[in-house]
């Protein structure tokens, strides 16, 4: 599997990152972030994990533990030391299966707002939660208007961050817009998330844990050894975007 990877800082001599993006997502909204990593001296790479971003859509895979073997394949060609590797929402998860499952590759761990979804403990049954999330239509929306409901729904953002969202979708040449990600691929990932969620795996983790929760969700982080937490009260999900500076502030602390 070959995998659409942005390089920042490559050369750098510090302790390298890798930021994993979170559920129809792409790597671009790790910019703002990777820029000051860049910066304090490290080596960034940010990927777009299958069928997100730039990367290509095979027709299976689509799942926490393939996201996870995909990144240990990718750790391993870049042969690095071991690196801190931060996920977001969904990415999150896939860290901490990378970390449980590849110890070989990570010096240290960051969840940011992701790494506790247990969809199997916030819904009765399945049927529920495929209902609650599944993903809407955009048949009809246009790039201008969704880049509109962005900057009234996030009047904080910077540009670059409304810009990296909207990819998150292919805007095509009269303006409309359709899925990086088939709804049936994000929904296989959510069963997935349904099906294989990241506490058993937290025992196995060896490495530092730094947890950001956004908002006023107090994560459940049981079975973690060694584990920090750094709360955004307020944040959005993508607090990431809303907060590079913060953000990475708080990922050189595991540096």
């Amino acid at each position: 599997m070959r995998l659409h990877v942005r390089v920042h800082g490559d050369g750098l001599a510090g302790t390298p990152f890798l930021l994993v993006h979170g559920l129809s997502s792409n790597a671009r909204l790790w910019d703002g972030v990777a820029a000051h990593l860049v910066a304090a001296g490290h080596p960034v790479r940010a990927v777009d994990l299958r069928s997100h971003g730039e990367s290509p859509s095979p027709p299976d895979g689509y799942d926490t533990a393939t996201a996870a073997a995909d990144l240990a394949g990718l750790l391993a060609d870049f042969g690095r030391a071991p690196s801190i590797v931060a996920g977001q929402s969904w990415g999150g998860n896939v860290a901490v299966h990378l970390a449980a499952l590849h110890p070989e590759h990570v010096r240290a761990v960051a969840l940011v707002d992701g790494g506790w979804i247990n969809l199997a403990a916030q819904f009765r049954d399945w049927a529920a939660c495929e209902e609650r999330l599944r993903p809407p239509d955009v048949t009809g929306l246009s790039a201008t208007s969704l880049r509109s409901r962005l900057r009234a729904a996030h009047p904080d953002w910077e540009p670059w961050a409304i810009e990296a969202t909207v990819f998150n979708l292919v805007v095509h040449p009269d303006d409309s817009l359709s899925r990086r990600l088939p709804i049936p691929a994000h929904m296989r990932i959510v069963r997935s998330m349904w099906d294989d969620p990241p506490q058993p795996y937290y025992p196995r983790i060896g490495v530092p844990v730094l947890a950001i929760p956004a908002g006023s969700h107090t994560p459940d982080l049981g079975g973690l050894r060694d584990v920090r937490v750094r709360a955004y009260p307020g944040a959005d999900h993508d607090v990431h975007a809303q907060h590079p500076a913060a953000v990475a502030a708080d990922l050189l602390s595991l540096a």
